[in-house]
């Protein structure tokens, strides 16, 4: 079977080296050495300042949301995962969405003031399969209306513009660890904030808002990273370059055996040092989509209809939520991503893309 993705495991004795510091220090939780370390040396690879690691990208959304004090309405996106916009239900906020434009599938800036009321609060936007949204244009819009901004970046580890981190905009950017993502912790996330205040306050927001035994400070949760799914990361992260390269590889290989199918690709913004985390194509209609994935499924390969459904349609939403967004639950319907990861056979790229050239003649 070829799946949709695969976690990149590192040596296992090169994992054990790591854990044994665990053991010898008896430390595994609360800001541990290996957290530490792991924090600092994202700080340096991403070049992006106060990043502050958690147990998983979603409660990175909560506690950004919880710690900028948001409520009413928050514009985001219909087409990304669902975490992002159930972390603003949970949260008590409503989310309004704002349609995505059609080269990066990111939320739509020049639509985002129409949406704007005097309940609005922030803007929740994701950096889609990595690829930045309109920052500039956020920024002046947000600015323009006192609003804060939340980025997820989820998609986005490693991905600059114009060579600066696309991490560094925004008043908290948050990342995901899974082990589904080209970096990972097994299970884990960060925050990235501009302001100190803030990343001081949800570092003490993720240790239930106390330091020590005696100094309660603020209401908290727990979501902090253990030192064990530091250790993986510690084990992961010197080898990102080289996954991403490889990732670079077999997406370019992608691109010459699919170039003549007529398929949408999204559309690379000038001066972007992109990740390659996803290989998304947009067929031309759910039809041929579903044809599509049925024939790999067939042959044992797993794409993944990723994202779908567009968000705007959840059956749980408030009606005041459910916003028409014609160009997202059109993409929905129509997206595939293929198999992309660290070593996967270029021989395994051909067999996928001979089921998509045959299936569309």
């Amino acid at each position: 079977m070829i799946p949709v993705t695969k976690t990149y495991l590192p040596p296992l004795d090169i994992y054990t080296k790591q854990l044994d510091r665990i053991w010898k220090n008896g430390w595994v939780t609360n800001n541990g050495r290996l957290t530490q370390e792991l924090a600092s040396s994202l700080i340096q690879y991403l070049g992006a300042p106060n990043i502050g690691l958690v147990a998983n990208g979603t409660l990175a959304l909560q506690l950004a949301i919880k710690a900028l004090g948001l409520e009413g309405e928050v514009i985001t996106t219909p087409f990304s995962y669902v975490a992002t916009t159930t972390a603003l239900i949970w949260e008590h906020c409503t989310p309004v969405f704002v349609d995505i434009e059609g080269k990066t599938f990111c939320i739509d800036a020049d639509k985002i003031e129409q949406a704007i009321t005097e309940r609005t609060t922030a803007i929740l936007a994701t950096h889609v399969y990595g690829y930045p949204c309109e920052v500039e244009k956020i920024e002046k819009i947000a600015q323009k209306h006192s609003l804060k901004v939340i980025y997820d970046g989820a998609h986005a580890f490693g991905v600059k513009l114009n060579g600066k981190s696309i991490l560094s905009h925004g008043d908290a950017t948050t990342l995901s660890f899974h082990a589904t993502k080209l970096f990972h912790t097994t299970e884990g996330g960060a925050l990235v904030c501009r302001d100190k205040d803030l990343a001081e306050k949800i570092s003490l927001m993720k240790k239930f808002g106390h330091i020590g035994e005696e100094k309660y400070l603020d209401v908290g949760i727990n979501a902090k990273m253990s030192e064990v799914h530091a250790a993986m990361g510690l084990c992961v992260l010197p080898m990102v370059d080289e996954i991403i390269a490889y990732r670079h590889e077999i997406s370019d290989h992608y691109d010459l055996l699919l170039s003549e199918c007529g398929l949408i690709r999204p559309k690379a913004s000038q001066g972007l040092e992109y990740n390659y985390a996803y290989y998304p194509v947009i067929f031309s209609s759910n039809t041929q989509m579903m044809q599509i994935r049925h024939a790999l499924i067939n042959q044992e390969i797993m794409p993944r209809r990723y994202f779908y459904p567009s968000l705007n349609t959840l059956k749980y939403l408030e009606p005041k939520s459910k916003q028409s967004c014609p160009i997202s639950e059109s993409i929905a319907a129509r997206v595939l991503c293929l198999p992309l990861y660290y070593g996967i056979e270029h021989q395994d790229i051909i067999k996928i893309c001979n089921v998509i050239t045959e299936e569309l003649k």
